[in-house]
This record gives structure tokens, C-alpha cells and sequence, in this order.
């Protein structure tokens, strides 16, 4: 029998841990002797992190902290899932502990090139050696209008209002969409996926496989689904896990 996997969890923007529930319900319910220990992290400022003061937290602080708490659960050897925004902390927490991982998994992830910032990665041009100041952020109303056709392009009114009720309490550190120093080199060493989401309104496919490339990744799962797969179609990217998880011990 198989030893069971643990899978580690990294949202993406505007979002938390909670994120991942509907998710991590569906792969225990797939395959509950296959399926190991499940956390899923909350990035400063997010989730069960809320409240806290960020403003001084760069992407190396982001990811020493995430690796504690990782190491703080007992968890290795382990799947690295990462979801948009995530792109841009994986690649670190690989390299400062590729013990802890058995392979990466990037879900419609961005990866700026170095000198750009996550808001301007469409624009090759833009790469400079100082990022723009970043605007206040807007309110929590004004946030869930203007995220709703991003992140709910495939799902119904009422899934749609739901998951926007959710947001605007979970901000990511201002530092992170300022950085410019992003790190890929290393990467290529622990096997990894990405997995386009085909209708994303948000990352075009063309662009994720652009950023797949850049991640490194070796394998391409295309999903029929919007940007947030893992709660319009749960089950499909559970299924999908599983699979990649089990290609690594093939």
C-alpha cells in the first residue's frame, strides 16, 4: 500500500487559505487512504493571519515564515500547490527548503520577470530597476466589484455572490506587489506541473504557458475551467492532483 501524500496549499491575491476548502474536502472524499496531512497556508495578512502588520514584510520574509509553518506541522516530502498569485512565493520556498517537497504544482500562476512587478508582468517594457509606488488599496466593496468578472467568469450569480462576500478582508503584504527581484534558476531540480485554466479571465492561457515555461515546469494539465478551479470544480482539480502526484512515482 502506498504511503499517503500530504499536499501544502498557497492562495493567490485578495484571498486565504479558506480558499482551498472546498477542494481539500474533495480530495478526501476521492481518496481518503491516498490523501495525507492537507495545510493549507495563509500568507501574512490573510486568513488566520489577518490584522497583522505587514508593511515591512518582504518576499524572503514571506517565505521564511511559510516554511516555518510548514516545518512547525511536520510536514515533508510533500505536494507544493500554489494558485495565481502564489507564483511568485513557490519558486522561494523551493529554494530555501527543497527537502520538504516531493514536487511543485502551479494552478494558472503568474512569474514576473526580473524587474517587472505583478501588476505590469504583460509588459516587457516595463522592466525597471524601481517599482511605481503602489495605490492605497481599494475598499472591500470596491474590491469585490472589480474582481467579480476575474475571478467568477464561470460561475453562476449565486456561486458568484457567495464567493465575493468572502473577500476583502485577506491583503497580501504591499511589499509583494512591488518586488522586483524574482528568483528562477534554481527551479527544474523538483519535478513540477502547471495547470492552465482554459477559460481564466484573469491569466490568458497564453500567458500561463508562458509562465509555465518560465517555472520550469515539465507537464501542462489543461483544465476546462475559470481561474478559481478549485472552487467551481473542486472534484476535477482533485482528480487532477491525485494524477500528478501519482506521475511522480510512476
Amino acid at each position: 500500500m502506498r504511503k499517503p501524500i500530504d499536499y501544502v496549499l498557497l492562495h493567490g491575491g485578495v484571498q486565504g487559505g479558506w480558499v482551498w476548502d472546498e477542494a481539500v474536502a474533495a480530495l478526501r472524499l476521492q481518496a481518503p487512504n491516498e490523501v495525507g496531512r492537507t495545510l493549507a497556508l495563509d500568507i501574512p495578512g490573510c486568513g488566520a493571519k489577518r490584522g497583522r502588520a505587514t508593511g515591512t514584510l518582504g518576499l524572503d520574509e514571506i517565505a521564511g515564515e511559510l516554511v516555518a509553518d510548514i516545518a512547525a506541522a511536520g510536514i515533508g516530502d510533500a505536494v507544493l500547490v500554489g494558485h495565481s498569485q502564489a507564483g511568485t512565493v513557490l519558486p522561494r520556498l523551493l529554494e530555501l527548503r527543497p527537502d520538504l517537497f516531493r514536487q511543485a504544482i502551479y494552478i494558472s500562476c503568474i512569474a514576473p520577470l526580473p524587474g517587472q512587478t505583478v501588476a505590469n508582468y504583460r509588459d516587457p517594457a516595463s522592466a525597471s530597476a524601481s517599482a511605481p509606488p503602489r495605490p492605497p488599496p481599494p475598499s472591500a466593496e470596491a474590491l469585490r466589484e472589480m474582481v467579480r468578472p476575474m475571478f467568477c467568469s464561470d460561475m453562476s450569480p449565486a456561486q458568484a455572490d457567495a464567493f465575493v462576500a468572502k473577500l476583502g478582508t485577506d491583503a497580501w503584504p504591499p511589499q509583494s506587489y512591488t518586488a522586483l527581484d524574482w528568483r528562477y534558476d534554481h527551479l527544474g531540480a523538483t519535478p513540477a506541473s502547471y495547470f492552465v485554466c482554459l477559460r481564466d479571465a484573469v491569466v490568458t492561457a497564453a500567458w500561463q504557458e508562458v509562465f509555465a515555461e518560465r517555472l520550469r515546469a515539465s507537464r501542462l494539465v489543461r483544465l476546462d475551467s475559470g481561474h478559481q478551479v478549485m472552487n467551481t470544480r473542486p472534484h476535477a482539480l482533485a482528480e487532477a492532483l491525485r494524477c500528478e502526484a501519482r506521475a511522480v512515482d510512476a
